[in-house]
């Protein structure tokens, strides 16, 4: 995908997608970077992690990826507000999965992580549940989400660590998502400027959960994205040793034109 005019003679963006059913019966995470059809440097990436057994959670992360795709087929990046598009897909995604529900025995809910790169090379965020958006700088993470999570509640109160959270009996137990009777989280956050050697990573807790920050870093900044999309879910994969989640990543490096 080319840069905006303005930052052509300047920068390279690359992208890979990964997804991977790990051992579960069914896949119910979606993933997708879908490059505005008019504006060059523009483009959304989107990661859904689905729950709610045999169809349910599929039917779930599918709407968000509709939602997404359509709600980004009408956005103008000079007209429209970023932010408000994204909040737009948390809240309408969450809305069809609740009538979804209605005429299904499942209870469909979803995660979603999700970052809008406009063509000035900032950056929008959202998110709701425990699917996380990462930024690296280099191999250093400079930030990423925090989850609406039990043991992020805990962790923020004192009362657990971020190394004993992974570990926690109930780290998948969730404090907001889509698709339940209260409505959603919307947490956004703004990138002011992407700079050469950043990376972003959209990724479901079926990946995330067998890696520390630094290694993330280490594997997106030292191999091209396609590479490093690979070994992470192959080390994931691994590291689960047949207990695996669903997992699934969208990755986007922003390069120096040498």
């Amino acid at each position: 995908m080319p840069p905006p005019a303005a930052a052509r003679s300047a920068f390279r963006i690359s992208a890979t997608t990964a997804l991977h059913r790990g051992d579960r019966a069914y896949q119910q995470d979606q993933v997708v970077i879908v490059p505005h059809a008019r504006i060059n440097g523009c483009a959304l990436a989107v990661v859904a992690d689905g729950m709610g057994g045999k169809s349910g959670g599929r039917k779930a992360a599918d709407q968000v990826q509709l939602t997404a795709r359509q709600l980004f087929e009408r956005f103008v990046p000079s007209e429209d507000a970023a932010a408000q598009m994204l909040s737009q897909l948390v809240t309408e995604s969450h809305l069809m999965i609740k009538l979804t529900a209605i005429t299904a025995e499942e209870e469909p809910h979803s995660t979603v992580a999700a970052y809008l790169v406009l063509p000035d090379l900032s950056c929008e965020v959202v998110h709701a549940g425990d699917s996380r958006v990462y930024h690296f700088r280099g191999a250093e993470m400079l930030w990423r989400t925090t989850d609406h999570s039990f043991v992020q509640r805990l962790i923020d109160e004192g009362k657990l660590t971020e190394e004993a959270a992974n570990n926690h009996p109930q780290s998948n137990l969730l404090t907001g998502c889509l698709g339940t009777h209260a409505d959603p989280p919307v947490a956004l956050c703004r990138i002011e400027r992407l700079e050469p050697g950043d990376t972003l990573l959209a990724c479901s807790d079926g990946l995330w959960h067998y890696f520390t920050p630094k290694e993330l870093g280490a594997i997106v900044h030292a191999l091209p994205p396609r590479e490093a999309g690979e070994m992470l879910v192959n080390k994931a994969r691994q590291r689960a040793r047949g207990g695996g989640d669903n997992l699934s990543l969208a990755l986007m490096r922003f390069e120096a034109l040498k």
